[in-house]
């Protein structure tokens, strides 16, 4: 049975608290990215969240397809409808091939235990890639389907820390009416039938014998409710020379890169600030890292004006936070950056200036001087939920009110996840399966002004915020379309005039704003680093081994 505070609801057109009759007021839209519910935390700061449970607990489900890193047979099972659970067609997709791989062994112990559980083994490219996609798809009995992507594990440790859901639409099944009669080349960035394109080519690379019943199942549903452009990975090497992204998906940071450029930022004379936030750091070099910022950096073009270069931030727990956290260090396994070798220090010391705390307790924070006393400290209620979510998010500027993008996804800063630098024939090796949603205001332009605002606490923006401000640049001029890459090109860059409906759209937070940066002598928490110190239950943390 679902959690009485998760709400299960499509982001649509309908989707809206402002009344026909009411034209001033803005259309209100809840956020597209939700996040999990957290056990042990109150039940005040689950409002709006979603579990595990009401993602699979519904009876109407018939088949459900799962794919992830590390899966739990029996909790998957244990989170489905007890009445219906055994009739459920449960297929299950990971990436451990070695025989000896203790997470293969459980999958495949756990599964005889259940007559309809199949499990399928990813072919993996890469020796060194990971099967590290975190998705559910399902198909219900009233002939629906639905699209899930989350940032957690299927393990009972994943889901007690904080993680990120987005949920499509329940997508009906295709009509004539519905399906769209345009060539793939030119269905637009964010939208549902480009989405549908791109998911079909990803769930094609695990080959016909994998994943062929499903992407022809998939194949029939109409996609066009959905809002959200897909970023995937996918192991192998993809030629940039020979690869149009209009026919063609792109997979890694140049898919990344591709729906970026089809995105128009909010029009400041401020500093836009880009926040990388995620649960793990691998080995990086300082070209790697520069390179990808410089990716961030990208978007359409305007008509005029250099754009500024944005402030980048990187959002990371300390070893303090991890201790205060729901499950104290246990729940430092599932986090990682190496500081302890040579090589390792010297990564952390390019990284230092954008490091920025997890949990800014502001009592803390004002005692020691990093924040004035007199700030307004919004929270997101998620400080003593360690993160395993992922999110990079672009912020109009530093006062960060509104929000140009925001992608969640299963990818931590990596270049197994992401993919290397371009090589001298122009391809890009990536070396694991990952999975992601990019989200926007003009996904949400039906005319007149959108506005992506971050909310805390609940997915609904508020309708008495501050009035939506006036940007005569936004207004007086339209935004030059300068490449054929689609996406908003005819949604965002019409015309906003004065009196023409406003839409306000909720992005849920799962840190507090402001960032609360490290000072001198913080360091970022490290698996590998044994702590003394107990945290909030007594226990010391041995350190992982650093093989």
């Amino acid at each position: 049975m679902a959690t009485k505070n998760a709400v299960m609801r499509p982001i649509n057109d309908l989707d809206t608290l402002a009344l026909p009759h009411e034209p001033i007021n803005p259309r209100l839209i809840p956020s597209p990215i939700q996040l999990s519910t957290v056990n042990g935390l109150a039940n005040s700061t689950n409002v709006d969240t979603v579990s595990l449970r009401d993602i699979l607990g519904d009876p109407l489900i018939k088949e459900c397809w799962l794919f992830n890193y590390l899966i739990d047979v029996d909790f998957v099972m244990s989170q489905m409808d007890e009445d219906t659970r055994d009739l459920v067609q449960v297929r299950i997709i990971h990436g451990s091939w070695k025989k000896d791989d203790g997470n293969r062994i459980n999958i495949e112990e756990a599964a005889k235990r259940y007559e309809n559980v199949q499990v399928t083994i990813a072919y993996m490219a890469e020796i060194y890639g990971t099967h590290h996609s975190k998705m559910i798809i399902l198909f219900r009995h009233d002939d629906t389907a639905q699209i899930n992507i989350v940032t957690g594990n299927f393990i009972v440790r994943d889901w007690t820390m904080c993680q990120a859901v987005w949920r499509s639409p329940l997508l009906s099944l295709q009509t004539s009416a519905s399906s769209s009669q345009e060539p793939p080349g030119t269905f637009h960035v964010g939208s549902g039938p480009r989405f549908k394109r791109d998911i079909l080519l990803y769930l094609n690379s695990y080959g016909q014998r994998r994943t062929g019943t499903l992407t022809a199942e998939l194949q029939k549903y109409d996609f066009s409710p959905i809002r959200a452009a897909l970023v995937a990975s996918v192991p192998g090497k993809q030629n940039l020379r020979d690869t149009n992204p209009d026919e063609e998906t792109l997979w890694g940071w140049p898919g990344l890169r591709h729906v970026l450029r089809s995105i128009t930022p909010r029009r400041t004379k401020a500093k836009p600030h880009i926040i990388m936030q995620c649960s793990s750091v691998a080995s990086l070099s300082k070209k790697w890292m520069d390179n990808f910022q410089y990716m961030l950096r990208l978007h359409k073009s305007f008509q005029s004006s250099i754009p500024l270069n944005p402030a980048f931030s990187l959002v990371f727990p300390t070893a303090d936070e991890i201790r205060r956290s729901v499950n104290g260090y246990a729940s430092g396994g599932s986090i990682h950056m190496k500081t302890q070798t040579p090589s390792q220090l010297k990564q952390l010391d390019f990284l230092r200036p954008m490091l920025c705390h997890w949990a800014g307790d502001e009592e803390d924070n004002v005692k020691c001087g990093k924040i004035d006393e007199k700030t307004t400290i919004r929270q997101a209620q998620r400080r003593r939920a360690a993160p395993h979510i992922k999110t990079y998010i672009r912020f109009s500027d530093g006062n960060m009110d509104t929000v140009d993008w925001a992608l969640m996804t299963s990818a931590n800063l990596s270049k197994q996840a992401w993919g290397e630098e371009t090589n001298a024939k122009g391809e890009v090796r990536i070396c694991s399966y990952e999975i992601g949603i990019v989200v926007w205001p003009a996904l949400w332009n039906d005319g007149g002004e959108v506005q992506m605002v971050p909310v805390f606490g609940k997915d609904m923006p508020n309708d008495d915020d501050k009035e939506l401000e006036e940007e005569e640049e936004v207004i007086d001029d339209e935004v030059e379309t300068t490449d054929d890459e689609g996406g908003e090109g005819n949604l965002a860059n019409r015309k906003v005039q004065k009196g023409q409906r406003q839409t306000r759209v909720g992005l849920r937070m799962p840190y507090d704003l402001p960032l609360v940066p490290y000072a001198e002598d913080e360091m970022p928490w490290c698996a590998t680093t044994p702590c003394s110190e107990p945290d909030w239950m007594g226990r010391t943390w041995p350190g992982f081994s650093a093989s």
